[in-house]
């Protein structure tokens, strides 16, 4: 499929937009496939909903409720791919006590099919971490963690391909840089890899060799960093790399209300969403193939 542009719509509105040249009228006329991404990041181990009285987020969030509401999406939807950014674990007693079990097991059983490891997976050290893979359901993708010389290596793939309704789709996973954020004794031989040059190796995997219509990366690096132009971020990612479509945020606990759009080297767009933390969102993007090779995407924040 041939590389897409993509446009967003604002948050009260759900008209879909046309691209590529294509009116809505004759893209309701055409054979189309729709691909609904939800997504969470940096829920740290937020299992109950915010008490009521909270001043922050009252009655908010909540694996209940995020359940309830991703039960309802799927009714609703045929074709939905559900991934997180990291960082499920540490923040509350649940994560103290239970070590991440509680976190894995809840998000297997909501039906996550996708995650990439945030440095508070690795509170309770690399083994600890590995202790909890029994747990999850779902694969722990990161192709910037280099994990050969660790216990972690049997657990993490650097990408997976979902197919949906012949939707071909590749997922990958990037990571924070450890070294400064998170003692060197909790992550062991775990090697960094520059996050740029294994994004563009990916895309080269996913899009030239495995020839998918769409590419998404969980992205642990963080939206933007004001005080520090230089380090490595989604934006940046975005800018330096071609042929990602979608990046899911996590770290910078950014509440975005809908996507960002932004440039790649090739001046194409790519879709940027991040929704905060402790599972008070969940975000959404859908996406329209038509038989033409065109797209439309549509995403927003849910409250949850």
């Amino acid at each position: 499929m041939k590389r897409r542009d993509f446009l967003k719509n604002t948050l009260a509105s759900s008209t879909l937009v046309g691209l590529g040249g294509l009116s809505l009228s004759s893209f309701d006329t055409l054979k189309t496939k729709k691909l609904t991404i939800l997504h969470t990041n940096d829920v740290h181990s937020h299992i109950d909903a915010f008490p009521v009285n909270h001043p922050k987020y009252p009655g908010m969030g909540g694996v209940v409720q995020r359940a309830k509401l991703i039960e309802q999406i799927k009714k609703e939807n045929s074709n939905v791919l559900l991934l997180d950014a990291g960082d499920s674990f540490q923040g509350t007693p649940y994560y103290n006590y239970y070590g991440g079990e509680l976190e894995f097991k809840l998000m297997s059983k909501l039906g996550y099919e996708a995650t990439t490891i945030g440095n508070h997976e690795f509170d309770n050290g690399i083994d600890g971490l590995a202790s909890q893979m029994q747990h999850a359901k779902f694969q722990i993708l990161s192709a910037n963690y280099d994990f050969k010389n660790t216990i972690m290596h049997p657990f993490v793939k650097p990408y997976q391909i979902f197919m949906k309704d012949g939707i071909k789709v590749g997922v990958f996973g990037l990571g924070v840089e450890l070294a400064g954020l998170v003692d060197k004794k909790m992550y062991k031989e775990t090697v960094y890899l520059d996050p740029v040059e294994t994004s563009t190796e990916m895309v080269r995997i996913l899009k030239k060799v495995e020839k998918c219509d769409l590419v998404i990366c969980l992205s642990h690096l963080g939206y933007s960093y004001n005080n520090e132009p230089n380090k490595i971020c989604d934006l940046k990612l975005a800018e330096l790399t071609q042929d990602i479509d979608l990046i899911i945020g996590g770290h910078t606990h950014t509440f975005l209300d809908k996507p960002v759009i932004a440039k790649n080297a090739i001046d194409k767009e790519v879709l940027i969403n991040q929704v905060g933390c402790f599972g008070i969102n969940l975000g959404r993007v859908d996406f329209y193939f038509d038989n033409d090779s065109s797209i439309v995407a549509n995403g927003k924040s849910i409250l949850v």
